[in-house]
């Protein structure tokens, strides 16, 4: 009776699966998925050969870095890594820099004084890179389950990538810090990031009164102010909404200048414009217009740093200056 229960079962399924195609390919995801399963003494043997590895390579090269940081630092990461791949398979927002920061301060005030700042600084980019690659390797299978991709060959394709990167990174930052003024607050590199978690390191270790006079105030009151506007713009009409400004918008030039600001504004007018003229076709072709302006800046990037390395520079500069 039970073999007839379940020869209908299957029966029953089959037939579903034939006459739905989305059953029957989710069906077949599953199955190409889930064919090749990697162990799980593999991800235990790798995560433990590349702790190892890191413990006694990074003390050796920030010695303020002590062995026993590192030790806590890939004790924490799998931990927080699972809760940032959950919340980014949910949000598809990444928190790892958030879950970094964290590191930093607890770092930085263990380190003290003498060590606090790099240690901080270290043990925050352990934290941070461990993290997020548990969320680029969740987004990873995702894309290899519906493209029926085998998730040993996406394995394979990581770690080769990773290879890569380890040369390929650090190529990179020597040519760019080489050929340009990186993290002069007066030039167009400013690398404002670089500042701020240095700061956020040194209030790790001394506290608030590291911070400027009225600085906790301030940032007490532009909280306030950011959670207040942010507010507004949810519960007002939706015709109202958009003439409210987003704060992190209005951040963006208190950090990186006044330049993008003004080069964000030129682009909005444009869009504006765009859109009055024929909302249809700016709604479809505004997404590959942005795409070539960030692709062709980006790759401009690699001749303008050969160009400074040669000591090349250009015929006309125009730059803001105030008025006397």
């Amino acid at each position: 009776m039970a073999s007839i229960t379940s020869s209908n079962s299957q029966a029953s399924l089959l037939r579903v699966c034939m006459h739905n195609p989305t059953v029957n390919m989710l069906r077949e995801r599953n199955e190409v998925f889930t064919r090749e399963y990697i162990p799980n003494w593999l991800a235990y043997a790798g995560y433990a050969s590349l702790s190892i590895i890191a413990i006694i390579v990074i003390p050796i090269m920030f010695r303020q870095a002590k062995w026993y940081y590192v030790v806590v630092a890939y004790v924490l990461a799998p931990v927080l890594g699972f809760s940032n791949a959950y919340g980014t398979g949910l949000t598809d927002m990444s928190m790892s820099y958030n879950y970094g920061k964290i590191a930093l301060f607890i770092f930085a005030a263990w380190g003290g004084k003498d060590d606090g700042v790099i240690a901080g600084l270290v043990g925050c980019a352990i934290v941070k890179q461990l993290v997020q690659v548990s969320a680029d390797l969740m987004h990873d299978y995702k894309t290899g389950h519906l493209t029926l991709t085998s998730p040993r060959s996406l394995l394979v394709g990581q770690a080769i990538g990773t290879v890569m990167g380890c040369i390929v990174a650090p190529s990179t930052f020597l040519l760019f810090y080489k050929a340009f003024d990186i993290g002069n607050p007066d030039g167009y590199w400013k690398a404002p990031y670089a500042l701020i978690y240095r700061n956020m390191a040194i209030l790790g270790v001394e506290g608030f009164s590291a911070l400027p006079k009225r600085c906790l105030e301030l940032s007490v009151a532009c909280f306030a102010f950011s959670v207040l506007v942010n507010l507004v713009r949810d519960f007002s009409p939706q015709k109202y909404r958009n003439y409210v400004p987003l704060p992190m918008a209005m951040a963006v030039p208190f950090l990186v200048g006044a330049n993008f600001a003004i080069d964000m504004c030129v682009g909005s007018l444009v869009v504006l414009a765009w859109h009055k003229m024929s909302r249809k076709e700016a709604t479809l072709l505004m997404p590959a217009v942005a795409s070539g302006f960030i692709c062709g800046d980006g790759i401009w990037m690699f001749p303008s740093s050969l160009l400074s390395l040669a000591k090349v520079n250009p015929p006309i500069c125009m730059k803001f200056t105030p008025g006397s």
